[in-house]
């Protein structure tokens, strides 16, 4: 690490800017607005001797021979000096900026790139909304307040986390102060010994990207976090340093997997204790994820529940092969089901025969048997394609017709979990580019 980063106070600090063009102008202004007593000197009236004083020096003179002579003033003096656009001449660099005082947030590329500053400064200013000036503001209130109490580190923690967690930031951004200081300080007296959460995500079809912002919130913030098998590390790399992983789901038949309603019970005790809990499963909870039988359970012992959707990979496989499941003349319906449970094979025909496109969710285990039935019931010669690891870099597939689509996939060795799709829509000339295995 070349830079030591760091914050300086300034205010009432003498400090020196050489130039009188448009960058002497920003960076003058930039340094009154942190409070610094500015004297900015032309290029043409620079003399040695002239930056005696000066806690901190900025030359934006674009003058060559000043630069020398001032870098090296600078440097004698030990007085902190930036020539601007000059790495080799910079003591210090000023980092771009997101500001929501009280709160800072400095981004630098060392040098390397101020346009990527510029760029990662942009992408945080939106998600970063005005709100949270305010709320730390409102956050640095509680702290002193705790600390006049002695209230020990670990239980402000507590407190500051549940903050976090609650609906205070929200209530700023709607513009309700007084709603939002009461609830702050509902959970500053209760020393943030408030009741637990817990929150239904959908992680979406694999890919860490196509969560929602919500979801990823959730996950970086919560105390817990109960996973399916199949979610991909990159998205469980999301979670905060102290967030405790459960990996509670179930994976190609394995005779230790956890029952339902010991999945329901931890949830329950989790949230009693006053933790903020995710239930993280793949796709969206409530298609063939059985959020809905958590959901039900969680209410009946009266935990709160926040419910936050995923992209089901019904839609997300087909698409990341460029398979649309309608289009305008060829397929103006879908369904959706599941090759798992009891009754799935039997309903498989009726719904091939009723829509358009027909999409089997975890379909690889009885992909035999499923094709089987689905060409009974449509034709052999029906286009299909199975999709494995949709949207993941080891994403792999297979297109054809639905009698020859299992040995596709296994010589392919397509793996779960793994999306069919059946219908002409998979005939469809494809997005340029998407790679696919077919014969």
């Amino acid at each position: 690490m070349r830079y030591y980063p760091v914050f300086l106070d300034l205010a009432g600090q003498p400090c020196t800017v050489l130039g009188d063009g448009k960058f002497a102008v920003e960076k003058a202004a930039a340094l009154r607005e942190a409070g610094a007593n500015v004297t900015v000197i032309p290029a043409r009236e620079y003399r040695p001797g002239i930056l005696t004083g000066a806690r901190l020096v900025v030359d934006a003179s674009e003058d060559p021979e000043v630069n020398r002579q001032s870098w090296d003033e600078a440097e004698k003096a030990g007085i902190l000096i930036n020539v601007v656009d000059r790495p080799e001449q910079c003591r210090f660099i000023a980092p771009a900026i997101v500001r929501r005082d009280p709160l800072l947030v400095a981004i630098s590329t060392s040098g390397e790139s101020p346009f990527l500053a510029s760029m990662l400064r942009a992408r945080i200013e939106r998600w970063l909304g005005d709100e949270w000036g305010p709320f730390v503001a409102l956050v640095g209130d509680v702290r002193r307040r705790l600390r006049r109490q002695g209230l020990p580190i670990s239980e402000q923690t507590r407190v500051y986390r549940q903050l976090l967690n609650s609906d205070v930031r929200s209530l700023i951004r709607g513009r309700k102060t007084a709603q939002a200081n009461r609830l702050a300080a509902q959970i500053a007296a209760g020393h943030g010994n408030g009741a637990g959460l817990v929150a239904l995500v959908g992680a979406g079809p694999g890919d860490p990207d196509l969560m929602t912002v919500k979801a990823r919130e959730l996950i970086a913030d919560a105390d817990y976090v109960l996973h399916d098998a199949l979610i991909a590390p990159e998205t469980l790399a999301l979670s905060g340093p102290d967030t405790r992983l459960e990996n509670v789901g179930t994976r190609g038949g394995r005779h230790d997997k956890a029952r339902q309603s010991t999945i329901n019970a931890r949830l329950i005790e989790l949230a009693r204790a006053g933790h903020r809990v995710v239930r993280l499963k793949g796709g969206d909870p409530f298609v063939f994820g059985r959020g809905g039988e958590e959901l039900d359970d969680l209410r009946r012992a009266g935990i709160d529940v926040l419910i936050v959707p995923g992209i089901t990979s019904a839609f997300a496989a087909p698409a990341a092969l460029g398979i649309p499941v309608t289009k305008r003349g060829v397929a103006s319906s879908v369904a959706i089901t599941t090759a798992q449970g009891a009754g799935s094979l039997d309903r498989l025909a009726d719904l091939a025969r009723s829509a358009d496109t027909l999409v089997v969710l975890m379909a690889l285990g009885e992909l035999d048997q499923v094709a089987a039935v689905l060409a009974r019931a449509v034709g052999g010669s029906r286009p299909a394609a199975v999709i494995g690891n949709a949207t993941l870099p080891s994403q792999r597939s297979v297109t054809g017709t639905l009698d020859r689509i299992a040995r596709m996939a296994a010589d392919a060795a397509i793996e779960a979990p793994a999306t069919l799709v059946v219908g002409d829509v998979v005939a469809v000339e494809q997005v340029a580019g998407l790679e696919r295995i077919a014969l």
